[in-house]
């Protein structure tokens, strides 16, 4: 059904009631079939609370984005003393400009033009609270009645939230998992209309863990260039990448398509609490101003919230003084922690992993029912283990994916072998008897 703009809303009012009791509301997804449109976050909490107390092992936690926990994932002395420094001055205790302080934006705007071949300027960035502010920003500034936007299939579920909110139409193309979780860009081709405003995409993925090549972000811009709409290039976990192909910024196509690149701290630093990120406009073109977004995005900045001063006067300290050796630390736990992630998944017969990371913290995996009794689907699966096993496993419905998982292995390696064992142990207990 449709609203007086022209956007689809989506039907069937549900009610979830999870194992525990908790009753749960939410919008019936379509496309899913079944639930259930809800928050990462809402799902997490409520396997949380579903943790046997009687278990005296300790809760593993790999349904989550958050590695800053554990020690070996702690941020950098660089960072730490960046923000002491800065709060420490006194100097920046008052409002800072709405776009954010010009030294944390001329800081990013030279971090990102290290990996393009033309250079952004101060006036190209926008200071915000993390890269979940820049969703917002970037939604809310292309909103218009009648328009549509792209949104990967799997995907990050705020853009969809978002989305809606912005009374944008939301119109999906699904990620390959047997092209390494490639667009599918003849979806695209099919869903892009006059109407389409953006697509989204998420480079290193997640929730996939894939890493687009130079020559399929390529075939992106060209795509987006024909039907004319811009792309929306969410790269919080850029350069977190530990498998064959290198991270590329979509903004090295800036000069094809318009490119909004989205991006913070919080991943590569490991400090996702910090809450400092940014939206930078990658169009040497001027197709950006020509058109008015960017005064949609100054507009929106003015009537919403700022990340904390001494954070943004932090940033170029951050930026530029990190070594490299904290960077390499980081993947290499990575690599280390997702080729354990590869090897015990082979050893359970009912998950199947179509691709193996190559990027970000996470990979997504599918679930076999037909192998298992008494799982009725990967969300009964989620709250049965965490019940049973006191593991954390993200549903894949939340993400677009019913009766996959997202399994998070940015934890150290000794929980990671020990949560997986459980994985097995849970699956053999569930598994039909051949």
């Amino acid at each position: 059904m449709e609203n007086g703009n022209g956007v689809k809303l989506m039907e069937n009012g549900l009610s979830l009631k999870l194992q525990n009791g908790t009753h749960w509301g939410f919008r019936g997804n379509k496309d899913l079939d079944t639930p259930p449109e809800i928050t990462i976050r809402g799902v997490l909490g409520m396997l949380k609370d579903t943790i046997d107390p009687a278990d005296t092992r300790s809760t593993i936690p790999l349904g989550h984005g958050d590695p800053s926990c554990f020690p070996f994932f702690r941020t950098t002395e660089v960072a730490e003393k960046a923000i002491a420094d800065a709060l420490q001055s006194a100097n920046f205790n008052g409002y800072a400009p709405t776009a954010g302080l010009p030294s944390a934006r001329r800081a990013v705007a030279e971090h990102l033009s290290a990996d393009l071949p033309y250079k952004l300027s101060v006036d190209d960035v926008y200071i915000t609270i993390g890269c979940t502010q820049a969703i917002e920003v970037a939604l809310s500034a292309l909103a218009r009645p009648g328009a549509n936007i792209l949104l990967p299939r799997p995907g990050f579920p705020i853009y969809e939230a978002r989305a809606a909110y912005s009374h944008l139409e939301i119109r999906f193309f699904d990620l390959i998992p047997e092209k390494g979780w490639e667009v599918d860009l003849d979806a695209v081709e099919a869903l892009a209309d006059e109407n389409t405003v953006a697509m989204v995409i998420i480079n290193p993925g997640n929730p996939c863990g894939n890493v687009f090549s130079y020559e399929h972000l390529e075939q992106v811009a060209a795509t987006a260039r024909k039907h004319g709409f811009l792309v929306i290039s969410d790269e919080v976990y850029d350069h977190l990448t530990f498998g064959s192909k290198p991270f590329v910024p979509m903004g090295v196509f800036g000069s094809i398509v318009p490119v909004l690149t989205l991006g913070s701290i919080s991943k590569r630093w490991m400090v996702p609490g910090w809450r400092l990120g940014w939206l930078a406009t990658n169009d040497p073109n001027g197709i950006l101003k020509k058109t008015k977004i960017v005064d949609c995005i100054k507009g929106y900045l003015n009537i919403s919230a700022d990340p904390t001063t001494f954070n943004q006067a932090a940033l170029p300290q951050i930026l530029t003084k990190t070594k490299e050796d904290f960077f390499q630390k980081i993947i290499n736990m990575l690599r280390h922690t997702s080729d354990i992630c590869d090897q015990r998944l082979k050893e359970i017969d009912c998950i199947t992993c179509p691709h193996e990371a190559e990027g970000s913290m996470f990979v997504m995996v599918k679930l076999n029912l037909e192998l298992l009794k008494d799982i009725r689907d990967d969300m009964d699966f989620c709250f049965k283990l965490a019940k049973e096993e006191s593991v954390i496993v993200l549903p894949g419905v939340v993400v677009g994916l019913k009766n996959w998982l997202r399994i998070t292995f940015a934890i150290d390696p000794c929980s990671l072998e020990d949560a997986l064992g459980r994985i097995k142990y849970f699956c053999q207990r569930h598994s039909k008897q051949k």
